[in-house]
């Protein structure tokens, strides 16, 4: 078992607290294993009995009944009647509940969804409600304005690096490899063939994720969303935006498409927690940027199975993994700009932008990550380092590298640090 501490402390940490725990993410990154095995495990462990626990997964055909909201709340308060236990309601795949017409009022427009069930169930002073929902129906747009403000979101990722060599069966470069091509999802950790997790990860968008979009907003063409897909996959890591894309999509491939269509397309992307999009922030001016953004995949085995494994260059690949990983710690993370005034070789006024990959930031913290494949020759060491010189504050600057080497400073302070290291010590940004 792959033990997802990080999620498991934060369900811990919001036990009981009168809010419904709102379990979100990428569907297969591993949501109901960690309610119904993990925390299950950790609630019996501390004294809880298994009657207290009441688990319904709700795409099961045994639980069909329970898709009417009224029969579902009906049954849990029916469970749950002994005022001196405390109850763990766990309901997975929330979003197979339907909206039904009250029948209790003659208006046709008043009816009863699962919202009206969980807020219900949330005034039970011995009922802690935990659901998890799929993308299709139910988004952390969706969560915001459906619970107004009683929800409270614990947004699961797919593997980690740490995660993922934790249960790994060999050494840390064999470990690198199989995930800068195949990714964290946690169910390719259990496939040992190269076809087999090509074939799921593949699998996961025409069976699940282009299917949830398709079905929840009416949209009769998957060609348009494929290849956007595409686009977007061979293009990680590059600044681009809506009007870009449906310029490359009229020269390249003939489709005619608008931009608000294309940027309509990626927003669906985002809510489904397939991508994630960076904004570019200006550190000098201290203030954002519209366009162009940087898109990422939320799991970098999904971009290469998007491309057949064909385009694995590790420079991309590797900045992708970083601003995961960064996400998963809880940072907020953009695109660094910095504006720098010259003169060329004739004496003439030129201006440029600079660009740091990522700046990032929590609460009073603000750290700028570089990353680089090598830094062994001085003149790449120095292009890295260039847009650093000319910021003037003191929070830490970071280059990551490929190469596994032990952590350095130069004469700036500039910390060095290899992939590995960075990925597996969460302090290793504090060295």
């Amino acid at each position: 078992m792959i033990e997802r501490k990080q999620y498991l402390d934060q369900l811990i940490s919001k036990k009981e607290n009168g809010l419904i725990k709102v379990i979100t993410g990428i569907r297969r990154c591993g949501k109901s294993y960690l309610l119904f095995e993990i925390y299950h495990k950790y609630l019996n462990s501390i004294g809880v009995d298994d009657e207290q626990i009441i688990e319904l997964a709700l795409d099961d055909d045994e639980n069909i009944r329970y898709r009417n909201p009224i029969e579902l709340g009906e049954y849990i308060r029916s469970i749950i009647a002994d005022k001196d236990k405390t109850y763990y309601i766990f309901l997975d795949e929330i979003q197979k509940v339907k909206t039904v017409k009250n029948p209790y009022l003659d208006d046709e427009n008043e009816t009863v969804s699962f919202v009206d069930v969980l807020l219900g169930l949330m005034k039970k002073k011995n009922a802690d409600v935990y659901v998890t929902g799929s993308n299709s129906k139910m988004l952390s747009s969706d969560i915001l304005s459906e619970f107004r403000g009683r929800g409270d979101e614990i947004r699961v990722h797919p593997l980690s690096f740490a995660e993922f060599y934790g249960a790994y069966k060999g050494d840390k470069r064999d470990a690198w490899i199989e995930y800068y091509t195949y990714g964290g999802m946690p169910y390719v950790c259990s496939l040992a063939e190269h076809r087999a997790k090509a074939q799921y990860l593949s699998g996961l968008f025409d069976n699940i994720y282009l299917s949830d979009i398709l079905e929840r907003h009416s949209i009769r063409d998957k060609g348009i969303l494929d290849e956007l897909l595409n686009l977007i996959s061979s293009s990680v890591g590059s600044l681009t935006n809506p009007r870009k894309i449906a310029d490359t999509f009229a020269s390249v491939e003939r489709i005619k498409i608008s931009p608000d269509t294309v940027s309509q397309y990626l927003d669906y992307f985002i809510d489904a927690f397939m991508l994630n999009k960076a904004q570019r922030f200006d550190i000098k001016g201290r203030k954002y940027i519209g366009s162009p953004q940087k898109y990422y995949f939320s799991d970098i085995g999904l971009r290469n199975a998007r491309l057949n494994f064909r385009q694995t260059e590790e420079n991309h690949i590797m900045e992708n993994i970083i601003y995961n990983e960064l996400i998963i710690r809880g940072f907020t993370v953009d695109v660094g700009v910095v504006e720098y005034n010259y003169k060329d070789s004739e004496g003439k006024s030129k201006k440029t932008n600079l660009e740091v990959d990522f700046v990032i930031t929590d609460g009073g913290r603000k750290y700028y990550i570089q990353s680089a494949l090598t830094v062994g020759e001085e003149d790449k060491r120095l292009q890295e380092v260039r847009p650093y010189a000319r910021i003037a504050d003191s929070f830490k600057k970071i280059v990551v590298v490929k190469d596994n080497i032990i952590p350095w400073h130069d004469d700036n302070g500039v910390l060095y640090i290899g992939i590995e290291k960075f990925l597996l010590d969460p302090r290793a940004m504090e060295l």
